[in-house]
């Protein structure tokens, strides 16, 4: 049987990137694009919202563009915003006058999905369907599909959007008022609408720490192998060492703090009551993943991974390494603890998760030959 191909993008396919960032990141993003993509002009940006003018004039990119921002959560390219009447008339209450201009946008595109999210609310809430102030955000996502002839209520609809879907992307910026744009589905979060991990945390998780490993791991698809050993800095109260036992791991965790009894008590659990710096070096041999989530300076954290894996004390297969920050300037610093995983023979990737706060995680896989080679970041 022919398999239909997938639909085309947009003709007018729109001269400008949108990024969706936790508020206050806005700046430092307009700072690494300014480094990475210095062909792209800074537009328009609101709280928890960045526009960037392509360029050079004659680049078109790719329909999967998706660059090295790390600060943001997603990027799709902006057709423009839409106004419309505050709350209807129209379908379900929404704005027909928005609708309507949502369809002359498109100008007849063909999607297999439909993304709609609130630009204010925190990211990682994004997927609630009222999340911020009321804003109509389910209503809006299925008076957008009846206006383009594609059931609501479908299966297709519900589902997660998939690898190489073409995805219609609706930002509210009030009830009346939204940016409208696209994007193609390359890798997980560009499958969840702004950028924002759909798991919660489970009832009997003794952290958030779960949630955002448990991002982090579906984000780079970690290949964590039951039986294998980790060791975390920064355990207490040991909700990323509860991830890890769950996934079948041996856990250490390292901290002089108590960790939660619920899995201090686990068979496969053992505690160091010290520091990360005490441990001694002969004790991280067998090691397969060595994580970090301390709250202290991000360059203290990029020491304690470096006494251990500078010398090659250990050689785990991976590390996931929570870099906190004391305040978002500092993530003018994030190329340079990339290029120092690469220099202990490491190929690390890195991303704003959508469940942290003023943190970068770095998720960096042992590279071949020894040495690391040059970032992949989503």
């Amino acid at each position: 049987m022919a398999v239909a191909p997938p639909p085309s993008p947009p003709s007018v396919r729109g001269s400008f990137l949108l990024c969706v960032c936790q508020g206050g990141v806005e700046q430092p993003l307009i700072a690494r694009q300014q480094a990475i993509l210095p062909a792209f002009a800074p537009g328009a940006w609101r709280r928890g919202v960045v526009t960037f003018r392509i360029g050079p004039a004659d680049f078109d990119p790719p329909d999967d563009f998706f660059p090295d921002l790390i600060l943001a959560h997603t990027v799709i390219r902006s057709l423009g915003q839409v106004v419309g009447d505050a709350r209807g008339p129209g379908s379900g209450g929404v704005s027909a006058a928005a609708i309507e201009g949502v369809l002359r946008l498109v100008e007849g595109g063909r999607f297999d999905a439909i993304h709609a999210w609130p630009r204010t609310a925190r990211v990682a809430d994004a997927k609630a369907a009222d999340p911020d102030d009321g804003l109509p955000v389910a209503a809006v996502r299925a008076a957008v599909a009846m206006a383009a002839g594609i059931d609501p209520g479908s299966e297709r609809m519900a589902a997660p959007a998939r690898r190489g879907d073409l995805v219609l992307d609706i930002v509210l910026d009030a009830p009346e008022r939204w940016w409208v744009g696209w994007h193609r589905v390359n890798a997980p979060p560009t499958s969840w609408p702004g950028g924002a991990y759909p798991g919660t945390l489970p009832a009997g998780a003794v952290s958030r720490a779960w949630l955002k490993l448990d991002e982090a791991l579906t984000t780079f698809a970690v290949p964590l192998t039951p039986g294998e050993r980790a060791i975390e800095f920064g355990a207490s109260p040991g909700g990323a060492c509860q991830r890890l036992l769950e996934a079948g791991l041996s856990v250490v965790g390292v901290d002089a703090a108590v960790v939660h009894e619920q899995v201090a008590g686990h068979p496969r659990f053992e505690q160091w009551r010290m520091r990360a710096r005490e441990v001694p070096l002969a004790r991280f041999r067998g090691c397969d993943w060595l994580l970090a989530d301390m709250n202290i300076d991000p360059a203290d954290t990029m020491a304690a991974l470096g006494r251990v894996l500078e010398p090659g004390a250990a050689r785990p297969k991976g590390v996931i390494a929570t870099l906190k920050m004391p305040t978002w300037s500092r993530a003018a610093e994030i190329d340079g603890w990339l290029a120092a995983f690469r220099s202990w023979g490491y190929v690390p990737q890195a991303r704003h998760l959508s469940t942290a706060g003023r943190e970068i995680c770095v998720v960096a896989l042992r590279g071949r030959g020894g040495r690391g080679r040059g970032p992949r970041t989503v």
